[in-house]
């Protein structure tokens, strides 16, 4: 394996499949991210669509996800159903062979698939903000054990009103958690929001 991700120490099966997938060196986003993520540091990243933000905050995650557990390790708020889709086919991609359990919950899909998957375990969920809060309501997606939450396209969500379901959503997790929060700009309000939740 001839690939620049060698030097995260991310775990082996994770590089070979960074490899399979023809990635030859992290972008500038994922060289920054990736270390500070592994080191257990809350970040803020102002990235671009297509700067590779979406490799930078899932390896890390994958990488330091336990097997076998019944509960939520990582939260991804995401403020579309599309970029839930996205986010949640590239986790499964790059944990294809750690066998990462990836759930992707939105609107407009039914629920009761959404809560027996929950019920039956998932490490990593994906979703839009009220979908998120609908299901945390209806008391099947619990959050207090999840280690990092990631918040993409936060500015995204701002101009979609979604920010105070967004700090609903996070007064459900740990204190504990790591939390990384990704957006195009940093207006006041999502720098508000990242001194009230973020270390």
């Amino acid at each position: 394996m001839t690939t620049d991700f060698n030097r995260f120490d991310l775990q082996p099966q994770l590089v070979q499949t960074i490899d399979d997938l023809g990635y030859a060196a992290p972008t500038p986003i994922q060289s920054t991210v990736i270390p500070a993520m592994l080191a257990g540091q809350d970040v803020i990243g102002q990235s671009q669509t297509g700067s590779g933000k979406t490799a930078a905050f899932s390896l890390p995650i994958l990488h330091n996800l336990k097997s076998g557990r019944r509960h939520v390790q990582s939260l991804v708020v995401a403020p579309t159903r599309e970029l839930a889709i996205q986010v949640a086919d590239a986790m499964h991609t790059y944990g294809r062979q750690i066998g990462v359990r990836v759930l992707a919950v939105y609107g407009g899909q039914p629920y009761n698939l959404q809560i027996s998957r929950l019920k039956k375990g998932v490490d990593v969920v994906v979703g839009t903000p009220g979908r998120l809060l609908d299901l945390i309501r209806k008391n099947v997606l619990k959050l207090d054990q999840a280690a990092t939450v990631v918040l993409d396209e936060a500015d995204e969500m701002l101009s979609m009103g979604f920010i105070a379901d967004i700090e609903a959503i996070l007064d459900q997790t740990s204190s504990s958690r790591q939390t990384a929060l990704f957006s195009a700009t940093l207006p006041q309000r999502i720098l508000r929001l990242a001194a009230k939740y973020m270390n």
